[in-house]
């Protein structure tokens, strides 16, 4: 199914500042609201797709990446996935206290999506060119397993507020307006346990240790961001889980200098295997490869092995590897040497194509080049 464009979606230009991209959201969800269109299935679906849209372009990053790449670029930590119309309340309640607070609040205790959590990795540069399955240990508030998350110890039962009648909010008038404020005695939760869980104090949450694999895709780069689902914090009042994030950084090699996702590395040569020529082998991601020098190559020329480079993430595609060549001049010569260099030299200032030819075997001899 064709994914339609993000600005299309919320009518507003690809230049619209963050303030026009929220009130163009604020205007189509009043209008495809659920609760103002009941029964209407294209009208939750248009609710969905502006929910989603309005994800990407209020978050500077992921606008970025969405303009420059399109869809593709939102892949591993892009637009958010809402099953329903209770996501999005709770992935935007900010907003959604303002449009509809006369609606979340007669249902009780609002249900908050659980925070998003934030892991650096560290991984090799072998690991990045592979790809790699690393495993996390991380500190994670779950629900507390003595209560079931519902914070009462026992037989103790959750009640309703009577202070706010399970709203979480107190009204005030004040002339034309009424304010709504906190519930002092439930903390704006529109609940009360007359005796908390020991465990957690009543939070239904602890600290545990989470242990999780996730999967390093093959050419990835330091600022990669992987989205694991639902390994956040959890959500209140039954709202979703978060999401992790784990923002990827790649070591430096001691062999290769990456390019994007081309790699570099610098060989030595002698004068004489780059006057003649020579065949050898350089280190590849995959093993030794072979590299045909040419004649007369010059000092900081680049050779290049196409598709012996890093792979592109989520693509049948590779960079290539690069090699610098590096001619070494010889700093101690024998007499023997440098009387067959002389040899060489004049041979080439007569000119003669075989007397140079042969004065290049003699030296190459000395040197003990093959």
């Amino acid at each position: 199914m064709t994914q339609r464009d993000y600005y299309e979606v919320l009518a507003v230009s690809r230049t619209a500042s963050e303030e026009e991209i929220k009130r163009a959201y604020r205007k189509m969800a009043m209008q495809c609201h659920p609760d103002r269109n009941p029964g209407n299935a294209e009208a939750e679906q248009k609710f969905k797709d502006a929910a989603e849209a309005y994800d990407v372009l209020r978050d500077p990053e992921k606008r970025a990446r969405y303009d420059r790449f399109g869809h593709s670029g939102l892949q591993g930590g892009g637009a958010g996935d809402f099953d329903s119309a209770e996501d999005i309340f709770a992935h935007f309640s900010d907003i959604f206290g303002d449009l509809f607070g006369f609606s979340t609040t007669s249902r009780g205790p609002r249900a908050m999506a659980g925070a998003d959590l934030r892991y650096n990795l560290n991984i090799s540069f072998l690991q990045a060119a592979k790809g790699d399955e690393v495993r996390l240990s991380l500190p994670k508030r779950v629900v507390c397993k003595d209560c079931n998350g519902s914070g009462a110890a026992g037989d103790s039962r959750v009640e309703t507020c009577r202070h706010c009648n399970g709203t979480g909010q107190i009204r005030h008038t004040q002339g034309f307006f009424q304010v709504a404020v906190p519930c002092n005695a439930c903390h704006g939760t529109g609940q009360v346990i007359a005796r908390p869980c020991p465990r957690c104090t009543g939070e239904g949450i602890v600290t545990d240790v989470r242990e999780l694999v996730v999967r390093v895709p093959a050419g990835v780069d330091t600022g990669t961001r992987l989205r694991v689902r639902g390994e956040g914090e959890p959500g209140v009042h039954g709202g979703p889980l978060g999401d992790l994030y784990v923002v990827i950084t790649v070591e430096q090699d001691k062999r290769y200098q990456r390019e994007g996702q081309n790699i570099l590395c610098t060989q030595e040569i002698t004068f004489v295997q780059a006057t003649l020529g020579h065949k050898m082998e350089v280190p590849g991601l995959d093993g030794p490869l072979s590299l045909e020098i040419p004649r007369g190559v010059q000092s900081g020329s680049l050779l290049r092995l196409a598709g012996e480079g890093l792979p592109f993430p989520g693509r049948n595609q590779r960079g290539d590897l690069l090699v610098e060549i590096k001619v070494l001049t010889p700093t101690h010569l024998s007499e023997k040497q440098i009387e067959l260099l002389r040899e060489f030299e004049k041979a080439g200032e007569d000119k003669p194509l075989e007397k140079v030819k042969r004065a290049a075997k003699k030296i190459k001899k000395a040197m003990g080049i093959d």
